[in-house]
């Protein structure tokens, strides 16, 4: 409220050096943030590479520092199809005993819409889970890495397990299926006894692997049951693969998402997903085998 005398200016306060040098350099930190923000933050520090994402499942008890619980387990991987597999089409149509009849040696697997193969997502998910689970003590065997021309065909994915006497083998898989048919699940074997199969000794472990797994893939990366088989369950039994089929230690498949649907690739394209999908994978694999 004036009072008709002219108001006196304030009296500025004295700047030091040191606040000085504080309102220049704010200002600078705050544009050089905004740059960091607007190109995504670049590499995370190592603290924040340690602390768990908003919503992320919590840390499985074997992913603390020193636990090694897997000590003289061995697990086999076998990332579904080969990248190279589309180059060799006559080689992996020709039949092999799947231990219910014969199936094709292998197939090329599917594909997003944009083009990213179903073989360069198995390869890249066994290789996370690898170092998820020599971390935790684990000797893992893939049953290829790209490294081969074609294949191995479904029978030798069997045997590459049975020969190395897996305390459990995982099939790593991504489905193509139509639009709108969402989520995951697992694959479990059957009962079959024909054709040099016989799947008795391994239908009741391989059904506990395969429900830890799907248990810790759901908290892992927060995805759904698939909406379109098994009735929501996760759990579909087969008796139609010659990789369970054939194999005589516990194993099962898991088909991460519907490639062919938007949504789901969305998904399985992000690095940072396929990590999680690890990490349930090998967290499933650890429950089973170190209980």
């Amino acid at each position: 409220m004036s009072n008709g005398r002219p108001t006196p200016a304030p009296r500025r306060p004295r700047v030091g050096p040191l606040v000085a040098g504080l309102a220049v350099l704010i200002p600078l930190g705050y544009a050089g943030w905004l740059a960091w923000d607007a190109t995504g933050g670049g590499s995370a520090s190592e603290d924040d590479a340690k602390r768990p994402a908003a919503g992320a499942a919590p840390t499985h008890p074997a992913a603390r520092a020193g636990a090694r619980p897997l000590a003289g387990k061995t697990v086999v991987i076998d990332p579904g199809h080969n990248p190279r597999n589309r180059d060799h089409t006559a080689e992996i149509a020709r039949a092999v005993q799947a231990g219910k009849g014969h199936k094709a040696c292998d197939t090329t697997g599917t594909s997003t819409d944009a083009g990213y193969a179903e073989a360069a997502f198995t390869l890249d998910v066994a290789h996370r889970m690898r170092s998820l689970l020599e971390e935790r003590g684990a000797k893992v065997t893939l049953t290829h890495d790209a490294d081969r021309p074609f294949g191995p065909c479904v029978d030798e994915r069997a045997r590459i397990g049975n020969a190395a006497h897996a305390d459990a083998a995982v099939s790593v898989h991504a489905d193509g299926s139509a639009v709108g048919n969402r989520g995951f699940h697992v694959i479990l074997p059957a009962a079959v006894k024909q054709d040099g199969a016989d799947t008795s000794s391994i239908v009741g472990p391989s059904r506990v692997l395969g429900e830890g797994i799907a248990g810790e893939f759901e908290r892992a990366t927060g995805s759904r049951r698939a909406n379109y088989i098994a009735a929501g369950s996760g759990l579909n039994v087969r008796d139609d693969l010659g990789g369970l089929n054939l194999s005589t230690v516990p194993k099962v498949f898991i088909e991460c998402g519907n490639m062919r649907d938007p949504k789901d690739a969305a998904e399985l394209i992000e690095a940072k997903w396929r990590q999680k999908a690890a990490r349930g994978i090998a967290d499933g694999i650890t429950d089973f085998l170190a209980r």
